[in-house]
């Protein structure tokens, strides 16, 4: 549950939101698309209430990447088009090579026809990622959100998920629920929830000087140690 959470984030700019397992941070990232409402305050976009847009239009304006992005039983393509059903073959193999999985598809005998599986099991954690990337760059929305998008990936996955992401977010107004303190540092206001409150804000260095929750969470990371 959180409690008196209030924050803003400007347009163009990289929220990160960290803190220990079960502090409120997937929370965060459900009531943004409404997939439930809050029950006290409000959530604005262009100073609009998102209870006062329909949720077809609100979802429009939102793209967002789990750690376990779903795949329908059907084509690479046809998974890419659920995002942008009008884009033309040379967008999709674009945004592909954006999200640094154009390569991979390419490799296949069916390339974009390839039908990936319930639930994308023929593809990999890191594949899967990048394909859900690339169907975010197609749907092109104003506002992402990154809900432990890399968790459980190895790291090779996860730094080609990161090198995707670069792209992606770029001019949009991001929101990154992360656990890796080391993906975020570069954000522009990082805030650190705990038993579902904000407990402190800030970027990178001035989190870390304060020696409060973000420096010992960062601290136990850095030195290898689990939450």
């Amino acid at each position: 549950m959180l409690s008196e959470v209030s924050f803003i984030c400007q347009p163009g700019t990289f929220t990160a939101i960290v803190g220990p397992s079960g502090a409120g941070k997937s929370t965060i990232s459900s009531l943004l698309p409404r997939l439930y409402d809050v029950t006290k305050g409000s959530i604005l976009i262009n100073g609009i209430d998102i209870r006062d847009t329909s949720i077809v239009d609100l979802r429009s304006t939102i793209g967002i990447v789990t750690q376990d992005s779903h795949m329908l039983h059907e084509s690479i393509g046809d998974n890419l088009r659920y995002a942008n059903a009008e884009a033309q073959e040379s967008e999709i193999w674009q945004a592909c090579d954006a999200a640094q999985i154009g390569d991979f598809i390419r490799t296949l005998p069916n390339g974009l026809d390839t039908v990936v599986g319930e639930r994308g099991h023929r593809l990999s954690g890191g594949e899967k990622q990048r394909l859900a990337i690339a169907r975010l760059l197609l749907k092109a929305p104003k506002i992402v959100v990154l809900d432990e998008a890399t968790a459980h990936l190895d790291s090779e996955n996860e730094a080609l998920v990161q090198e995707a992401l670069k792209v992606a977010l770029v001019g949009r107004t991001s929101i990154v629920i992360a656990h890796r303190l080391s993906t975020i540092a570069h954000a522009d206001q990082i805030l650190v929830v705990e038993r579902g409150h904000i407990v402190e804000r800030g970027r990178h260095e001035e989190l870390v000087a304060k020696n409060g929750l973000y420096f010992e969470l960062y601290q136990r990371q850095s030195l290898g140690l689990t939450e």
